[in-house]
């Protein structure tokens, strides 16, 4: 039990007794003393008083007040309720020798009038006045209701929304290009999406009766385009057509693919929402864009193709010097030569002659031929070809390990960084000397003062600009590093004068290897065997 103190009133005086703390309770708090009797209007000699409290810690106390008595005080109680007006708490006085006790209902009562309308925890108060209180302690009387806060709404899908779908090998060696099911096919009557609406959740009150919001949800909405019903109640959606379905930008949409026999004079330039396939070629000098996906099942020449998903060619591309294929998913074609081919997912094909990929991922070249003769190959992950390079000598380079994006933010951020820090170093050498002149009695004029004021603000900023930058380039070298594990791999030759570029090392081949692996091992290009 907690120490406590009582009042004392007999032969014409006024004495408080303080009882000490049992089986490691609380020892009397002086303020509690000093509040209670400053309330009474008792008064008291404050260094005696102080004194006898801090006694009464290890044995029962006995302290004179003042030379009069007054009536008997009853057991009364300090009220406290948190700044939030979720909690209440009562700590009880104990009343003087020959005082009333307080009763479960006398507090009760006394709560409402304090203007508690919710939460007053009346069995524990009951329970609290069944058995003797402990003074000097704070009892929970009244507890307000948390909200209970919701969840956000979310949208199911019931089609394959990320396409990582790889060629597969044929019996003969050669690449399939056709089974990828890179390409989302629905029957009409399909469910292609569920929403699952949002939970509100449910309002709070304090003790105070104030209702208490819960934290707000996020809503959604199924968006979609042609081909597409929505369900009476707004939460699912049904293709109303078979045909091929995809999630662009949030919003699903099903369409029947826009078929062209060629691309030329008699189709001119395409550019289309969805996906295009053309059943034969795609002509020198004509576009092909589409948010989806390209699908050529002939050759494509000199021409343009930029896809917001895939590009799969079936019979390959001879760029001549001037095409250019660029996906934000992956490409695939039997055949690239002479062709610029840039893609966020990976690359693959049978050949390439004199091209430039790139990938933000991988290249694969495999198949009966599987060669990347001339011109380059970057990719951040890995290079997997069957031979590299061209005995004849031709230049051909391979690069893995490094986005070429991330490496011209690099240059940049280094070199903001060094302007930055030229500006510092003048800005810092101009304060310096203002500070001498001031330690030597120097006097400045106000328009002086406003200019060294202005280059303390520019330096606070510079300095500013510069720590963001710097931690910036280090997250970006932090990425470069989690692809230590880029390589190309080679599962036939590599021909001399063939360059490896893993990061920022390089290598060129002396010699002609086989079956080898190329790696980064000590701040060097190594080969290992397969």
């Amino acid at each position: 039990m907690n120490g406590y103190f009582r009042l004392i009133h007999e032969d014409g005086k006024t004495g408080i007794q303080l009882v000490p703390p049992t089986e490691g309770g609380e020892p009397i708090s002086i303020n509690d003393v000093t509040e209670y009797l400053s309330s009474k209007n008792i008064v008291y000699d404050k260094e005696n008083l102080y004194k006898a409290v801090i006694a009464s810690a290890e044995k029962k106390m006995v302290v004179l007040l003042e030379k009069r008595t007054t009536l008997p005080e009853r057991e009364c109680y300090k009220f406290t309720i948190t700044p939030d007006n979720m909690r209440a708490y009562v700590r009880f006085y104990a009343p003087s020798i020959g005082g009333e006790l307080m009763n479960a209902d006398e507090l009760i009562n006394d709560l409402e009038i304090r203007g508690i309308k919710h939460g007053i925890l009346t069995d524990v108060i009951r329970k609290i006045f069944a058995k003797r209180r402990d003074y000097g302690k704070d009892f929970l009387v009244a507890q307000g209701t948390e909200p209970v806060h919701g969840t956000d709404a979310y949208i199911k899908y019931y089609f394959n929304t990320d396409k990582k779908a790889k060629p597969s090998l044929k019996e003969d060696g050669s690449v399939d290009f056709f089974q990828l099911n890179v390409v989302q096919h629905c029957e009409k009557g399909d469910v292609l999406a569920r929403l699952i609406p949002e939970n509100p959740g449910e309002y709070g009150m304090s003790l105070l009766g104030q209702r208490l919001k819960p934290r707000d949800v996020r809503k959604a909405s199924l968006k979609y385009g042609n081909n597409i019903e929505i369900s009476e109640d707004n939460t699912t959606l049904i293709s109303t057509v078979s045909g091929h379905v995809e999630l662009i930008e949030d919003s699903v949409f099903v369409s029947d693919v826009l078929i062209v026999e060629n691309v030329d004079n008699a189709t001119g330039n395409i550019d289309y929402e969805g996906s295009v396939q053309v059943n034969g070629n795609v002509c020198t000098n004509f576009q092909v864009k589409a948010k989806g996906d390209i699908e050529v099942k002939g050759v494509v020449e000199g021409a343009v193709l930029e896809a917001g998903e895939n590009i799969i060619i079936a019979r390959g591309v001879n760029g001549m010097g001037k095409g250019s294929l660029k996906a934000g998913g992956n490409i695939i074609s039997k055949f690239l030569q002479s062709v610029t081919a840039q893609a966020d997912g990976y690359i693959a094909s049978e050949s390439v002659l004199h091209s430039r990929l790139m990938s933000k991922t991988e290249i694969l070249i495999d198949g009966k031929k599987g060669f990347i003769s001339g011109g380059s190959a970057s990719a951040v992950k890995s290079v997997n070809v069957k031979t590299l390079g061209s005995p004849m000598g031709g230049d051909t380079i391979v690069e893995v390990g490094v986005d070429p994006s991330l490496t011209i933010r690099i240059q940049e951020l280094q070199e903001q960084i060094e302007k930055e820090h030229n500006e510092i170093q003048s800005i810092q050498q101009i304060l310096i000397s203002t500070k001498k002149k001031i330690a030597q009695g120097v006097k400045m004029s106000p328009e002086q003062l406003k200019y060294v004021q202005t280059l303390v603000e520019a330096n606070q900023e510079k300095t500013k600009i510069v720590t963001e930058n710097v931690e910036e380039l280090e997250r970006i070298q932090s990425q470069l590093k989690g692809n230590a594990g880029a390589n190309v791999t080679v599962r036939d030759a590599v021909h001399p004068g063939t360059r490896i570029c893993i990061g920022d090392v390089s290598m060129t081949v002396r010699k002609e290897m086989k079956f080898c692996k190329f790696v980064k091992v000590g701040g060097e290009v190594k080969m290992t065997g397969l």
